[in-house]
């Protein structure tokens, strides 16, 4: 399958700012992160803050549209800010899957 024609699922909880800049809220599950936390007094939550790229992609991921809609969305909004834009976008969403923020929907 082509990587632009995959689609994107939220796999964490987030909430949007008053600026609408998304921000992540990633829970430390398991043994191995309890004793993280109780050893390097770690919190339990930690949050990853997105830019306003970030945030219009999370926001436009809706389990229905593909990677491929997203990039000509970005596109419409940002124009050649977005550039380069698949580079740019295939990264984000490694990231996002690396991370385990998103699932793909098969």
């Amino acid at each position: 399958m082509n990587y632009l024609d995959k689609i994107p699922c939220h796999n964490t909880s987030w909430s949007q700012s008053e600026n609408s800049l998304i921000t992540l809220e990633i829970k430390n599950k398991g043994a191995f992160s309890k004793i993280i936390q109780v050893i390097f007094k770690k919190p339990p939550v930690y949050y990853v803050h997105l830019d306003q790229f970030g945030s219009f992609i999370w926001k436009n991921i809706d389990g229905e549209i593909s990677v491929y809609d997203i990039s000509k969305l970005l596109t419409q909004e940002f124009g050649e800010l977005a550039e380069p834009l698949f580079l740019r976008l295939v990264k984000f969403f490694k990231t996002l899957e690396n991370n385990n923020f998103i699932t793909w929907k098969l």
